[in-house]
């Protein structure tokens, strides 16, 4: 399951990424590193982007971004 599918409310864990190069780099400086909690916070009212809780910052992610996070719940 991917992240952008992760329900409002519901605690996931990051399991890899499938994005490369910078984007890849970019959601691990942010956090989205495998093992790590991730709590879905808000969806915005157009659905796009998405609150995320990560290690304790709350981060906005666009859904073609979450869309490379493989979490399990």
């Amino acid at each position: 399951m991917t992240l952008l599918n992760a329900n409002q409310g519901q605690t996931v864990s990051v399991v890899g990424l499938t994005a490369e190069g910078l984007a890849r780099r970019r959601l691990l400086d942010l956090g989205f590193i495998p093992g790590t909690r991730v709590d879905v916070v808000r969806r915005s009212p157009l659905g796009d982007p998405v609150a995320y809780r990560v290690r304790g910052a709350t981060i906005a992610l666009r859904g073609a971004d979450a869309e490379h996070v493989l979490v399990a719940a």
